[in-house]
């Protein structure tokens, strides 16, 4: 299966360049693979360089994750992330994703200084 950069996956999102979201279309209509770090990435670039609301991020990834085409790197635990992110979306996705990886690992507590991400269960607080 073939994989996708972060800015193809922003033009199949936001569709602000038709000439660059066709050729990213016509790349993943034989499949394409979405790793946690392009999620991670979007998040970012959705909320920072086109102002989107954590709904609007959240939509997006669901959107990946139900996507005809796109395979996203290990679903469940983006899923997990996705639910955290949606609950509590002053935590960020990425942080929510973080520590659903670290819980698939069995790397569990996953340290922060950040007080809230500790509330959620198998994160831990370092004072």
């Amino acid at each position: 299966m073939r994989a996708v950069d972060t800015n193809v996956v922003v033009r199949l999102v936001v569709r602000d360049d038709l000439e660059q979201v066709r050729a990213a279309e016509q790349f993943i209509s034989r499949g394409g693979w979405v790793s946690h770090m392009v999620l991670a990435e979007l998040s970012w670039v959705l909320d920072v360089v086109y102002e989107r609301s954590a709904g609007q991020v959240a939509l997006a990834i669901d959107m990946l994750l139900n996507h005809k085409d796109l395979t996203v790197q290990d679903s469940d635990v983006v899923r997990r992330g996705l639910t955290h992110f949606r609950k509590r979306p002053a935590l960020g996705f990425s942080d929510c994703l973080m520590l659903e990886i670290a819980r698939k690992a069995g790397h569990l507590p996953f340290g922060t200084f950040d007080r809230s991400l500790a509330k959620l269960e198998g994160a831990e607080l370092l004072a």
